[in-house]
């Protein structure tokens, strides 16, 4: 039953777009900055960049952290949109988003540590100025590695959730189907060789699945009869 007061299901699905949106942005610029910043193979000029630039470094790490804060925001709100469709499975789905954001998160520790290396004179006794660099290097690899980790559970989470909005009745299954497709893309990490040389299709695909769902909530958000017709008879199964 849906209280008065409560945002309407169609209000919420705007707003999901509008945060999937911002996370998609926030997450592209910190990863233009890392690729500005880094010279693959060459740890002297990438400890060049990261001194020189350090302000990036920090937009970076700032724009990932904003990135994760926005994807909670709508993993929350995805799995009360999709609730009537199986309270069960779009729990799944969250707790396997949530467990790839921590893992994101905790990551970009190593996107920001170089910069206390190489800024950080008592280091300069221990290392020579080679290692340093090179260990400046490693740390952003780790940072990567650690992220392509995190895509694996997002993408169980986008296999699930595209399943959810195939079997709703208030959103089109196309939708769920460029979902299902974007999350075995991201589970490809699982192997990352072939992650790796599938890269380019990988992110085509996910930004095809996420930019078509977040242009419908945009646009035309949920129907609401349905998510409500959907939703009471969740309620009154003992399956829901």
């Amino acid at each position: 039953m849906v209280r008065p007061g409560d945002m309407s299901p169609r209000t919420k699905a705007r707003i999901t777009g509008a945060l999937y949106l911002l996370t998609i942005v926030l997450g592209g610029l910190g990863e233009s900055i890392h690729g500005r910043l880094v010279v693959p193979a060459d740890p002297s000029a990438t400890a060049s960049n990261l001194l020189l630039h350090a302000w990036l470094v920090r937009l970076g790490f700032a724009s990932y952290m904003l990135e994760m804060a926005c994807n909670i925001a709508v993993t929350v709100l995805f799995y009360d949109l999709l609730k009537p469709v199986s309270r069960s499975a779009s729990l799944l789905a969250a707790c396997f988003s949530l467990v790839g954001i921590t893992i994101k998160t905790l990551s970009r520790l190593f996107f920001v540590a170089p910069l206390v290396i190489l800024g950080g004179p008592e280091y300069s006794g221990a290392f020579t100025g080679e290692q340093l660099h090179a260990l400046a290097l490693l740390l952003l690899r780790v940072n990567a590695q650690g992220a392509g980790i995190g895509l694996i559970f997002f993408g169980f989470y986008a296999l699930i959730k595209g399943c959810l909005i195939i079997k709703s009745t208030f959103l089109p299954p196309v939708l769920g189907v460029l979902g299902v497709l974007g999350g075995l893309g991201w589970l490809t990490f699982l192997v990352p060789p072939l992650a790796n040389r599938l890269y380019p299709f990988i992110v085509a695909i996910g930004l095809l699945g996420a930019t078509a769902l977040i242009i419908w909530l945009l646009v035309f958000g949920v129907n609401e009869e349905k998510w409500r017709d959907q939703a009471s008879r969740a309620a009154a199964s003992i399956w829901a």
